[in-house]
């Protein structure tokens, strides 16, 4: 049976049964406002990066019912309206959306997304756009951590065999690119974000020759440029690596040596093997062979090696990365915070026992605040959107937990980080290429204090909220109580 996918119906079922009330309601041209955000960053770490913005834009522009979408909902939900039905028939997408811009550093509670649009439209979009935010912001967050683990050594995505999926190996692929990584081995990334897929060799080729040396030398005849040879297949260093620098040695001679070569460990003591293979392959006059590791690592594994002096110069990360294997979700949630009818305007809030659970009502901003001489990012102010802020004037903010705990800020420039993509149903934004997102990324990166980004124990990134809005949640909190 063949299958092609129906993003318009990647939705949960609950979304299109609220529509069916909401039509029949007569609250179908409520505008409604929704924030999407994070609750807690990923790995107990001290930031995310929003990653998977393109592709909820595609969502978007391409957000349609087709007769074969309708027929299947008419004969699986009898319950549902025929005039509903001939609206989502005929739907597309008029509202509008604001977004931090891809690869963007963000902390939890904060507005990634905001959308404000007719009730049934902005309730129909939520699971697609979660799940695309989820996932992308997850492995690009990974990503970044293991590409500061690895402290300028050359970090590529090696995953697809072990993602959730080939769908979630291509756009987890994607999202580890913006997080910093130089490539990925996953050849139908190169269509997607169009920069070349990388890799060499399996201990299969290695073992369908008769010796590891032959392996060797007919892979280097093929591919004189490519040349990182796997030396763990039998004894990495009685065999491995002698034969790796056999091969060189014979290339050097006939001046066929390319610029990249190298070795690959795949196995056994990574610190022990490769400051051993490094002397063996200095000592033999390759002092600049790269020696590039394997094997089920992540930022703890590769931050350990380097404080044993491991002297490794790529590493390959797939299961851990792909997976994001000791935090495999990340919770971003799509709240309701506003509902205007008929001129009016009416602030929403859920409330909960659970405090991190209590929303922030309201149309919102936020806005990041910098020092103006180091350029050092102070704090975030959740606000609402028709405040204004003085830079000239000192500016007390204060946790919105722990009220008494209050900071005065001076000598700072503010940025609001919600910028239009959809207005009036149109897109208005360009999306930049993958290159500038990463790019982005780590120009932010600089801007982040290290203690924040450390990753085990980060320092936590004040989120505060404007007294208009802590005020205006006070209120509603008692209102509805």
């Amino acid at each position: 049976m063949s299958f092609q996918r129906k993003l318009q119906l990647a939705t949960d079922f609950y979304q299109l049964s609220m529509g069916n009330v909401y039509y029949l309601d007569n609250k179908k041209d409520q505008i409604a406002v929704f924030d999407l955000f994070i609750r807690k960053n990923p790995c107990d770490g001290g930031y995310t990066i929003a990653a998977g913005l393109e592709q909820i834009i595609e969502y978007i522009e391409q957000l349609h019912f087709d007769d074969e979408d309708i027929a299947l909902l008419k004969k699986n939900h009898p319950e549902f309206d025929e005039n509903y039905l001939k609206y989502l028939r005929n739907f597309s997408f008029s509202g509008e959306i604001y977004a931090v811009p891809e690869g963007t550093i963000v902390f939890p509670n904060e507005p990634i997304i905001r959308v404000k649009a007719p009730l049934i439209q902005a309730q129909l979009i939520e699971t697609t756009m979660l799940t695309i935010i989820n996932h992308q912001s997850l492995i690009a967050t990974k990503a970044s951590r293991i590409v500061d683990a690895a402290d300028g050594g050359t970090v590529l995505e090696f995953g697809l065999r072990r993602a959730h999926g080939s769908e979630a190996g291509l756009y987890g692929a994607r999202a580890a690119i913006i997080g910093g990584c130089a490539g990925t081995s996953n050849v139908e990334s190169e269509y997607l974000i169009e920069i070349p897929s990388k890799g060499t060799m399996s201990h299969s080729l290695v073992q369908s020759y008769d010796s590891e040396l032959e392996a060797f030398r007919n892979y280097a005849k093929y591919n004189p440029n490519n040349l990182i040879l796997l030396v763990d297949t039998y004894d990495t260093l009685n065999s491995g690596v002698p034969n790796a620098i056999k091969i060189f040695q014979e290339l050097r001679e006939k001046n066929q040596l390319g610029d990249t070569y190298g070795i690959r460990l795949d196995s056994g003591d990574l610190a022990y093997l490769s400051k051993t293979a490094r002397k063996m392959l200095d000592q033999a006059g390759f002092a600049d062979a790269i020696i590039s590791a394997s094997s089920d690592l992540d930022e703890y594994i590769i931050r350990d090696l380097k404080l044993q002096g491991a002297t490794i110069d790529s590493w390959g990360v797939g299961t851990k990365m792909i997976t994001s294997y000791d935090c495999p979700a990340l919770g971003a949630v799509y709240k309701l915070s506003q509902i205007e009818e008929k001129g009016q305007v009416k602030p929403k809030i859920k409330i909960s026992n659970d405090v991190i659970k209590i929303t922030n009502p309201g149309y919102k901003k936020v806005v990041r605040f910098y020092d103006r001489n180091s350029h050092m990012a102070l704090a975030d102010l959740i606000l609402l959107d028709d405040e204004k802020i003085d830079e000239k004037e000192p500016l007390e903010i204060f946790d919105p937990i722990c009220t008494w705990k209050r900071k005065v800020l001076t000598n700072f420039y503010a940025k609001e980080l919600l910028i239009p993509i959809f207005v009036n149903g149109k897109k208005v934004y360009q999306s930049p290429n993958i290159k500038e997102i990463q790019n982005y990324v780590k120009h932010q990166k600089q801007f982040i204090g290290e203690e924040y980004r450390r990753a085990l124990n980060p320092h936590i990134y004040h989120v505060d909220l404007s007294e208009k809005l802590w005020n205006l949640k006070q209120q509603l909190i008692h209102q509805e109580r």
